[in-house]
């Protein structure tokens, strides 16, 4: 047996959660912690010590180019002292002489990870990524031998990774804890001051003291999300089998869907469910929701989807709104309008808008962490939404927004403005 000696000296707070650790575990850690170097040992060391067969561990960050700029150097860093280590920069991952494999993957491609088995895997900044991909991806790949995972991260609002914090919290089986820059001294207090004063309020209060409150950068429709809360309009929405469902849909690349269901009573919209999925044909959706509907004994109302529903197929020379006629589902289609004027009239109704938090709890996660891009050179926001895991979300309910904006246009031309308390139905066709 050779003695190995990894670069590694781990701080006081580092080396109590390297010992105190559980299966499953939350590390809330604010900026300049070290919760990526902790993280690519931890993993180094469930590799070195594991007596399985062919160990495997992961690395995921929101991203296949954050995991690599964020970990890739960490992981070689340490390795380096290992003899026998094959490193794969293709890849990203690195074999060791015992069998083990640690790779680094993003989860804006999560079929890649689909049919692999994990004995250990680190979830960096979880907040930004897909609520389903834990419960459907991650968690299966470490059911065949009992592996462990550490969900790791900054605040980035009231979404999933909130919600797994309170849980780890009152679970005995999962280690939670919090690590704020004002208590941990890991950062010196003039610097901290130093952030402060050239930090926003909120920017601070999310980064440095890891506030589940603060709004994140550039998100946005953060004011409206927040007043949404704080008028209790998230919260539990009841399905009314009086009114109509209506679902608004985003038709997204490689037949990726998204669908928001509501009920309307007037001005007020209430968003009942949401619902998206890849990788099926329309005949899945529609399926979906008619089963929805007969499951809670609602008539199907006006289904709203936008242009390129049109687009016809060269294969078949039908469109998918043709197809799903064909199938007794008629679809009503938005009118094509720059995704800047959308925002805007999504902006507008949201106050008109409630949401049951659970049926919508992913569709809330990507409505508040749909963000603009940062442009790092010039230090700026574009004017370009991110597009990540949450577009087609937010691309689904800007069809809303669009949908009932020229229902509302139309209805006041052509009924009077009394038609505008009633809702959908009047205008059907």
């Amino acid at each position: 047996m050779t003695e190995v000696v990894i670069p590694y000296k781990p701080r006081d707070l580092q080396k109590t959660i390297h010992n105190e650790l559980k299966r499953w575990n939350v590390l809330v850690c604010h900026r300049r912690f070290g919760k990526t170097v902790f993280a690519i040992n931890e993993l180094l060391k469930g590799a070195m010590m594991s007596r399985l067969n062919n160990p495997r561990f992961a690395y995921l960050a929101p991203t296949y180019k954050q995991a690599k700029s964020i970990a890739w150097d960490y992981l070689k860093e340490y390795s380096r002292p290992i003899p026998g280590i094959k490193i794969n920069e293709s890849e990203l991952r690195i074999d060791y002489p015992n069998g083990a494999r640690i790779q680094l993957y993003g989860c804006d491609s999560p079929d890649a990870l689909r049919g692999i088995y994990l004995d250990g895997a680190i979830l960096d900044e979880y907040a930004q990524m897909p609520r389903n991909l834990f419960g459907e991806v991650i968690r299966p790949a470490l059911s065949d031998r009992t592996g462990w995972a550490i969900f790791i991260g900054t605040p980035k609002g009231h979404n999933a990774f909130h919600e797994l914090y309170e849980h780890a919290e009152n679970d005995p089986d999962w280690y939670a804890k919090v690590y704020r820059a004002s208590e941990t001294s890991i950062i010196d207090a003039a610097e901290l001051e130093d952030a402060k004063r050239i930090m926003t309020d909120d920017e601070y209060e999310q980064e440095y003291e890891c506030s589940w409150s603060a709004a994140v950068k550039g998100a946005i429709y953060a004011q409206e999300i927040a007043a949404a809360r704080k008028q209790n309009r998230i919260g539990f929405v009841p399905i009314d089998p009086a009114l109509d469902l209506m679902t608004f849909w985003d038709l997204g690349i490689s037949d990726a869907m998204s669908i928001w269901f509501a009920q309307a009573v007037g001005k007020e919209i209430r968003f009942i469910h949401y619902y998206e999925n890849t990788g099926e044909g329309m005949a899945h959706y529609i399926k979906y929701i008619k089963d929805f509907a007969t499951e809670h004994s609602l008539r199907l109302g006006e289904q709203f989807a936008p242009h390129d529903i049109e687009v016809r197929e060269l294969s078949t020379g039908k469109s998918r709104k043709d197809a799903a006629r064909e199938m007794g589902f008629i679809f009503r289609t938005v009118h094509q309008h720059k995704v800047q004027d959308g925002i805007e009239t999504a902006r507008r109704l949201f106050s008109r808008c409630w949401f049951d938090a659970k049926g919508c709890a992913h569709g809330l996660d990507c409505l508040s962490l749909y963000r603009r891009e940062y442009d790092e050179k010039r230090q700026v926001f574009r004017d370009n939404p991110l597009h990540d895991w949450t577009s087609h979300c937010a691309d689904a309910f800007r069809t809303f927004a669009m949908a009932w904006n020229d229902q509302m246009t139309s209805g006041v031309k052509a009924h009077g403005p009394a038609i505008i308390n009633k809702g959908f139905n009047p205008l059907k066709r």
